[in-house]
């Protein structure tokens, strides 16, 4: 029987202790929903262990298969050129494929809407309700123009609006979204952080929302985002079981 390739789960990490808390919060749930599934966590900056002493662990170990997941919701830099450099200073032995980013993904977007609820938002609210759809920010256009296209899908849902905003880069910023909300005549504004854990940005986010009415936790350990994790996984080692013929 051939072994499941592991999942190294690539955080980026942070100063602030909730940041890592949170991932590993995460990677408890995935481990729970797929029992016998080695599943490990480094981190490209401030938090240990690194992704390079995991990989070198994994192949001192004689593990070969490895399916690198970046925990990032949008492709933007860490997706494009960070993660794959790191990557590529692994230890040769080692077979090693990157997961897509999590999002975009009809599962995250049912995340959001349960840290509404969980927040206090009624179900029965959201024809009335304008929705800011808060995330971290970054300066690559296709990062910013998935933003903008989740928005729009999520509006369609049946939200009074859905507005994207940013902590960082880009603009508007969500106080500014929030305002615009009212502006539109919105009964109620609620601000969805769409970022994965606490942390500076998302602290941004929150002093940003002060004017709303409901704010939504971060999506963090959700069972929706460990779906999607597992979803990623499972595709990218498709290949390595189609080799095998299993």
């Amino acid at each position: 029987m051939v072994s499941a390739p592991v999942l190294l789960v690539i955080a980026h990490g942070s100063r602030d202790p909730r940041h890592a808390a949170t991932v590993h919060a995460l990677v408890r749930r995935v481990r729970a929903m797929r029992p016998g599934l080695r599943v490990e966590t480094g981190f490209l900056d401030f938090n240990v262990p690194s992704v390079q002493s995991v990989l070198e662990s994994l192949e001192a170990e004689g593990v070969r298969d490895v399916v690198a997941l970046p925990l990032l919701l949008t492709r933007a830099f860490h997706a494009k050129a960070d993660i794959p450099s790191v990557l590529r200073q692994a230890p040769s032995r080692l077979r090693i494929r990157q997961a897509d980013v999590l999002g975009p993904s009809p599962l995250l977007t049912s995340a959001l809407e349960r840290r509404l609820h969980e927040a206090g938002l009624s179900p029965a609210d959201k024809s009335s309700t304008g929705v800011v759809l808060a995330s971290a920010g970054s300066s690559d256009p296709e990062a910013i123009a998935v933003i903008a296209s989740i928005a729009r899908e999520w509006w369609h849902t049946g939200w009074c609006a859905v507005r994207p905003a940013f902590a960082s880069a880009s603009l508007p910023r969500t106080e500014d979204a929030v305002r615009e909300l009212r502006a539109l005549g919105c009964a109620k504004v609620a601000v969805a952080p769409y970022v994965l854990a606490p942390g500076f940005l998302p602290d941004r986010i929150a002093r940003g929302a002060a004017g709303a009415d409901v704010l939504a936790d971060v999506l963090g350990p959700a069972p929706e985002v460990a779906r999607v994790l597992l979803e990623r996984y499972d595709a990218a080692r498709q290949p390595v079981i189609t080799a095998v013929g299993a």
